[in-house]
């Protein structure tokens, strides 16, 4: 039996967000106090961040046996990543005084590459396990377009060298660490997962019309490549495609992005099958997920790992670009399909293709549900994770044999040597 354990998660991203690094480790936090075997202890689990608000209290209670501390390092604000390093010393000196006396964890598993410098740098001075997961490396970041800071890959490549284990998300990620220069062997792919009580078949609806629903789900409609989708909705006539994210709903009409967008609607002559419903609230996207009877991901770089998911546990198909998670979660033509970025005449061909086979369309959204609830629930990926940690934690030493024992195991040995 596995005793329990006394985790530390460590981010130096705003963790009170609806972000995915924030989601992620709140409801890994959440899922890391059940015990690995069922008679097993609960562990207690506590995830340290940098303080971002004035108001945000020292400590708030997660779940029973988790909680979230907020540490003072630097304006209780939003910093820039060049910020953050200044008062990244003042970070780690917070984790120290936490974790010097009582409060010592077992293990730490550090979320981002800037909270993985304080906390790697603490843990070793400590002599306590380390995890790391990046959440996306800066090889993959400047694929994607993304500003990425000129120390980020040098400092990525130290933590990970420095880690007793890296937790990648997806497989693409675990070759780019490996590329990176971290030993194959100190690498484990442990995916996101998905709030299967949250995100399901069966509950509330957006009200629709009778045509099928396309939607994508991007947190920047840019990088989310709307583009494409409108495009391939040309040779989908029948649909509509609802497109979720951007700027708030209120701020819409002065978006530069969004009116980019319903100008070349317009000129493709889709403008009245697309709904801009710009940023939703967490809770509405099932909602909006149940409507649908296709998601779109066609993000070509780095796509974000939890949209595939959530639709997918709403017995959503979908039509994925096969790069980063996507190659992983959407299993073609069985969950969904894999097409090529950046093609929509082939993507609007195949997926009208898919919504005219009515029970082949029901069929994988059935294996996209029953795919979301085994592979990728809160509890497995919780589960996969504390496996990785048992790994690399000391074994403990054996209990000190009783007078008694001994004494029984003595008169036993004349008996077994003859």
């Amino acid at each position: 039996m596995h005793r329990p354990l006394n985790i530390a998660l460590v981010s130096a991203s705003d963790l009170d967000g609806e972000h995915l690094q924030s989601i992620h480790v709140r409801d890994l936090a959440r899922s890391l106090t059940r015990p690995l075997t069922a008679d097993g202890e609960p562990n207690q689990v506590t995830v340290y961040t940098r303080r971002q608000d004035r108001s945000a209290r020292g400590r708030v209670r997660l779940a029973p046996g988790a909680a979230l501390v907020h540490l003072d390092a630097g304006p209780a604000r939003p910093l820039s990543d060049d910020e953050l390093l200044q008062h990244l010393r003042d970070f780690a000196d917070g984790l120290r005084r936490r974790w010097s006396g009582a409060g010592r964890p077992d293990i730490v598993h550090a979320h981002g590459w800037i909270g993985g410098l304080a906390a790697c740098a603490v843990a070793r001075e400590l002599g306590i396990p380390f995890a790391q997961s990046y959440h996306g490396v800066s090889a993959a970041e400047r694929r994607a377009g993304h500003q990425v800071h000129p120390h980020r890959d040098r400092l990525e490549k130290a933590i990970g060298r420095d880690a007793d284990v890296v937790l990648a998300g997806h497989e693409e990620e675990a070759g780019a660490v490996v590329r990176m220069g971290v030993p194959r062997p100190s690498v484990a792919v442990v995916p996101y997962g998905v709030d299967g009580e949250q995100f399901a078949q069966v509950g509330p609806a957006m009200p629709h019309g009778g045509r099928p629903r396309l939607v994508m789900l991007c947190d920047d409609l840019e990088a989310g490549d709307v583009e494409t989708g409108m495009r391939a909705l040309v040779h989908v006539p029948d649909a509509e495609l609802a497109v979720a994210g951007g700027p708030a709903r209120e701020d819409l009409e002065s978006d530069a992005t969004v009116h980019r967008l319903r100008t070349l609607a317009k000129e493709l002559h889709v403008a009245d099958r697309v709904i801009f419903l710009g940023r939703l609230p967490r809770k509405n996207l099932p909602k909006l997920l149940r409507t649908a009877s296709l998601a779109l991901c066609l993000t070509p770089h780095q796509p974000c790992p939890s949209m595939p998911l959530e639709a997918m546990a709403c017995g959503v198909p979908v039509v994925a670009t096969p790069s980063g998670a996507n190659a992983d979660e959407v299993l073609d033509h069985i969950t969904g399909l894999h097409v090529p970025p950046g093609r929509p005449v082939v993507i609007g061909r195949a997926i009208r293709t898919l919504l005219a086979e009515e029970t082949t369309l029901h069929g994988y959204s059935i294996a996209a549900a029953d795919r979301a609830r085994s592979r990728y629930s809160l509890e497995r990926v919780a589960a996969e994770t504390l496996r990785a940690y048992q790994k690399v934690l000391p074994v403990p030493e054996p209990e000190p044999e009783t007078e008694d024992a001994a004494e029984h195991d003595a008169d036993r040995t004349p008996a077994l040597a003859g």
